[in-house]
């Protein structure tokens, strides 16, 4: 297959700018792969310039947010097996999508494929921390995959097949955003399916500006790990992280409100619990995540 098997997805708000930008290299890929911009209420002007600007790109607009459950729109309207996802300000090399679709289709277990993530556009950008992690392959490599196998993975530099994602559900909307693709991850695995990590296959990320504080993203990071744990793994390692985060709350604002906003959603979570098998709690313990 080509990178016509593959639809790209991008969830956007108040980025117009980047998002622009971002579009003019999606929509230069070889092969024309199909482009779908889902819009969370955006009030910068963003959805009119995408009409504008870019017609053959599918614009749908939530007219609220949605967070990161405006991908699972996205996927749900693609007409192709594969999906990549981007952001507004991350983008794909020109042979990625063809060379991740070739991938899907000789390893039918394979559910997401992590691309590698170049930090900016230059020759010699660096890669990042969380895709080092990636190929040190710390869950070894399943020969039925690609490469090595991951349980987890940056939503910008994955690609999913379609049926997989849907059939797991997609990004939950209690998480909201942020470690949302914890969550899905986990509930592949427990699936069967596999998720691996590709090298050859690069995503280039240029983090907008706009982006959160450092310690209110780690506050929500922290405060969905938590309600992953209470979702998905056993009692006693949910337990332990939500003592220790009540522990540091005392002293730290960051902490506090993470704690505050784990124990708002806590009920909704313990409603939706459903532990892996321990095969895969064992494997996100071997990674020392989610703790």
């Amino acid at each position: 297959m080509t990178a016509a098997a593959t639809t790209i997805v991008i969830a956007t708000r108040d980025r117009r700018a980047t998002l622009l930008r971002t579009l003019a290299r999606l929509t230069a890929l070889p092969g024309g792969p199909p482009v779908i911009v889902v819009d969370n209420g955006s009030r910068d002007g963003g959805p009119e310039a995408v009409r504008a600007r870019f017609p053959q790109v599918r614009l749908v607009e939530l007219g609220g947010n949605r967070g990161a459950c405006a991908r699972n729109t996205g996927v749900r309207l693609a007409e192709t097996p594969y999906v990549a996802f981007s952001d507004d300000d991350s983008w794909w090399e020109p042979d990625a999508l063809g060379t991740a679709a070739r991938l899907f289709d000789e390893h039918p277990r394979l559910a997401v494929l992590v691309g590698r993530v170049r930090l900016g556009p230059a020759d010699d950008a660096e890669t990042d921390l969380v895709s080092r992690k990636m190929g040190a392959a710390r869950l070894g490599r399943a020969p039925d995959l690609p490469g090595p196998s991951v349980l987890g993975f940056p939503a910008c530099a994955a690609i999913v097949r379609r049926d997989a994602f849907l059939a797991a559900g997609g990004f939950d909307d209690l998480l909201f955003f942020g470690g949302e693709e914890s969550l899905l991850a986990l509930d592949l695995a427990a699936r069967g399916w596999g998720l691996a990590y590709a090298e050859q296959v690069v995503a280039r990320h240029a983090p907008a500006a706009e982006r959160e504080a450092p310690p209110e993203r780690w506050a929500l990071h922290r405060r969905n790990d938590l309600l992953v744990a209470w979702m998905r793994l056993p009692r006693g390692r949910a337990l332990a992280g939500t003592l220790a985060l009540a522990a540091r709350s005392v002293r730290n604002p960051a902490a506090r409100g993470a704690f505050a906003g784990l124990l708002r959603r806590l009920p909704a979570a313990l409603a939706r619990r459903r532990p892996v098998p321990p095969v895969v709690a064992g494997g996100v313990r071997a990674l020392g995540e989610l703790e």
